[in-house]
């Protein structure tokens, strides 16, 4: 079961517009403690999940009062519609081989090693050598 919500709107938060959803119009002092601006919530004429809340904010043109269009409203509702759009079903993963063989193992065991460089090429003594030439550092 899908949780429903009895109002809806938007609310600014550090400079960006979000759709808000809520079961009480109370909800507008949460928002005012929590330093959003611009809040606007309305009540919705019957009780809608998050999906229905946005198709009926975007029905309704919530974004536009009195012949002018909030662009940033529409485009945070825009947001939250592209947001709870339904997502593609996910392609079955193929299924695992049931056990590696010691062939598969010993293989790549080999590949690693052949595919490793040596470590250094210098012997222990050239080393040495350098470390003697290198300046301490004045501390």
């Amino acid at each position: 079961m899908s949780k429903t919500f009895t109002h809806a709107g938007v609310s600014k938060l550090n400079g960006t517009f979000k759709v808000r959803f809520a079961n009480d119009a109370l909800r507008t002092k949460v928002l005012i403690k929590s330093g959003h601006t611009d809040i606007d919530l309305m009540e919705l004429p019957n009780p809608m999940t998050k999906e229905d809340v946005v198709a009926f904010l975007i029905k309704i043109d919530f974004a536009t009062r009195d012949n002018v269009r909030n662009e940033a409203v529409h485009a945070a509702i825009l947001a939250e519609s592209d947001k709870r759009a339904e997502k593609p079903a996910k392609a079955p993963k193929a299924p695992k081989s049931a056990k590696p063989s010691m062939e598969g193992i010993k293989a790549k065991v080999k590949a690693k090693a052949t595919s490793e460089s040596p470590k250094t090429t210098l012997t222990r003594a050239e080393i040495e050598a350098q470390l003697k030439d290198i300046e301490d550092a004045p501390f």
